[in-house]
């Protein structure tokens, strides 16, 4: 392995932060109740049909993608999968509400979606088992 400089460890604790944050929210919809409750329900609400399957994608891109940035297993593709994600969220369930999030807005995933654009045009960086492959 090439030397690792402080924007490789700067990826990581990116994709790290990143990936803890969709591992949980994933696992939380899948094993917490929240594909049969709540978020199904949203969905149809929304026009996606059906609505059961389109949360089992939304959450097993969560869940995966979360997973495979920690561990820096197909970064890009798994960033790009959270990032469209994202660009739903903010198109269809945030969007009509403005920018700041204590009002519903788009804040919180244009954050997100700009954390995943970093990390589809860097990759993840040295110090990662996709580096290892």
């Amino acid at each position: 392995m090439k030397e690792v400089k402080v924007i490789d460890w700067a990826l990581l604790i990116l994709r790290v932060f990143l990936g803890i944050v969709f591992l949980a929210h994933g696992l939380h919809k899948i094993f917490g109740g929240g594909i049969s409750q709540g978020f199904t329900s949203m969905l149809g609400s929304l026009n996606f049909n059906p609505p059961l399957l389109w949360a089992w994608i939304a959450s097993i891109i969560e869940t995966l993608g979360g997973a495979f940035l920690i561990l820096g297993i197909l970064p890009r593709l798994s960033a790009l999968g959270i990032a469209l994600v994202m660009l739903v969220a903010i198109w269809k369930v945030h969007g009509s509400d403005g920018f700041f999030a204590m009002n519903g807005g788009f804040e919180y995933p244009f954050l997100i979606l700009g954390v995943c654009v970093s990390l589809i045009l860097t990759g993840s960086g040295k110090i990662s088992i996709f580096n290892k492959l």
